[in-house]
């Protein structure tokens, strides 16, 4: 993965027409309790994933070792650098695909986005170009200098969560946010998005199924 390091309006039909739709708090099936925002048509949570269990009540493997990741084709998470205490809270877990693929990781009522969701969001945000300014939280707390163009006018609050790669190798953490679809591409690899700290895109790219990446869950409608 390559290091690449007009304000969000909304006019007053906007408003009257999603009038349906309002941010609220949504629990997983560990009861960690998570906010919302409403971006165009869309209910998104404002922070990643960090359950532990598929919304069945399933315990999902956490996998620390690289050589057991790298051999997986089942569900799996992991914490950044295996460290979950320094990294669970801000920046949520990192799951493979094949977690996704349950269709159970979202709490009930809500899903892991489409590829054609995440391409809705980014068009609503002016395109790939800027959108991913807009995702970003501003400034340098959690984002390495220079965060290029971040505002965070979409309220999405996206923090730089890193990734971990097929062979279980992490990387990338305070540079890059990555977030899984669950539209797949190729019999072993899926879309998915990334914005880093160097710019104001957001890049859709197919990953391999055995990376570990963030997730946001979108609300069903």
């Amino acid at each position: 993965m390559k290091t690449f390091c007009k304000p969000l309006v909304f006019t007053a039909f906007t408003l009257l027409f999603f009038s349906g739709l309002k941010a609220q708090t949504v629990k997983d099936a560990d009861g960690n309790t998570y906010n919302s925002v409403i971006i165009g048509a869309q209910a998104w949570m404002s922070e990643n994933l960090r359950t532990t269990k598929l919304n069945d009540g399933t315990a999902i493997p956490l996998v620390t070792d690289n050589t057991a990741w790298s051999a997986l084709n089942t569900p799996a998470f992991s914490w950044y650098g295996n460290d979950a205490e320094a990294n669970k809270e801000k920046f949520g877990a990192l799951y493979n695909w094949y977690t996704v693929s349950t269709n159970k990781l979202c709490p009930k009522g809500w899903h892991v986005p489409a590829d054609a969701e995440l391409t809705a969001l980014t068009a609503f945000l002016g395109g790939e170009s800027v959108a991913g300014g807009k995702l970003r939280e501003s400034g340098t707390a959690h984002w390495q200098s220079p965060n290029a163009g971040a505002t965070n006018s979409s309220d999405f609050s996206a923090l730089p969560g890193g990734y971990r790669n097929n062979k279980g190798t992490f990387a990338n953490i305070g540079f890059f946010a990555s977030w899984w679809s669950s539209t797949e591409n190729a019999p072993v690899a899926s879309w998915a998005i990334t914005t880093g700290c160097g710019n104001s895109n957001v890049i859709r790219l197919f990953s391999l199924k055995k990376n570990g990446y963030s997730v946001r869950c979108v609300k069903d409608y």
